[in-house]
């Protein structure tokens, strides 16, 4: 397997080096499911650092659903349970009997990260189209805290730009630092310093983010803010991190 190298600048730092970065994850088997690729779609979840490749436990969701022309579902009951980093996660597959996008989401329980003496909680979401209809791919969810497409989140080549706004409680966040990561799945992607494993960008004044992908693969977003409430832990009360998470695929270019 060819090896990429892949630049991302500062996440943030602990004592020791860089922390690693968390993400929620919802990966389809394909973000654009064609007739010819069978009638259902296959989702794998987890709790990982994804471009080193490192699982965490994901303990059942809260919540997992799908919408699709207005319609949500509750899917929690069809998890199935699997190993995933070589920790715990879920897969599920799907049957998609009908034209259009749809939307699958997950709300975690709360992780309790020491490392950051804080709970994270990713409100985590992915969008698949299917049979060639791609209507609703803007679809806005009202989850606590979500990244809303302002770009298609499928069907962009390697090196287009992605934008999305960051919202909390259907506002949108002005500035809001959202964290950036390459899924580093049977590619071998290398960075010259363990700091340019995250890119972090913000979103300007009206909570809109911009990114351009360097190659092809799914890339994680995630807008990070604090929330306005706290869970209790070993006594104390503590802060929650509160993650808005997209999943976007960049196909590779096939022109000259």
């Amino acid at each position: 397997m060819m090896t990429r190298q892949v630049l991302a600048p500062l996440a943030f730092l602990i004592a020791t080096g860089p922390a690693l970065a968390h993400y929620g994850m919802i990966i389809p088997n394909d973000p654009m499911i064609s007739q010819e690729d069978g009638r259902s779609v296959s989702l794998t979840m987890s709790f990982s650092h994804p471009f080193e490749m490192d699982g965490m436990m994901l303990e059942k969701p809260n919540a997992f659903t799908v919408t699709h022309e207005g319609e949500t579902s509750d899917l929690l009951g069809q998890l199935q349970d699997a190993t995933v980093m070589d920790d715990q996660g879920f897969t599920l597959d799907y049957p998609l009997d009908r034209p259009g996008t749809y939307i699958f989401a997950m709300e975690p329980q709360p992780y309790w990260e020491p490392a950051e003496d804080a709970f994270i909680i990713h409100y985590t979401k992915t969008y698949v189209t299917a049979y060639g209809d791609d209507e609703g791919w803007d679809t806005e969810l009202g989850l606590k805290t979500e990244i809303v497409p302002l770009s298609k989140p499928f069907g962009l080549w390697e090196r287009n730009v992605f934008q999305g706004i960051v919202k909390m409680d259907g506002e949108p966040v002005p500035y809001a630092e959202v964290e950036v990561e390459f899924l580093n799945d049977g590619v071998d992607a290398t960075v010259p310093d363990d700091l340019m494993i995250t890119q972090t960008v913000k979103a300007d004044a009206n909570g809109v983010f911009t990114y351009a992908a360097p190659s092809d693969g799914w890339w994680g977003f995630a807008a990070l803010n604090t929330a306005d409430y706290t869970l209790p832990q070993d006594g104390a009360e503590k802060a929650v991190e509160l993650g808005a998470v997209i999943w976007v695929h960049f196909e590779a270019w096939t022109g000259q």
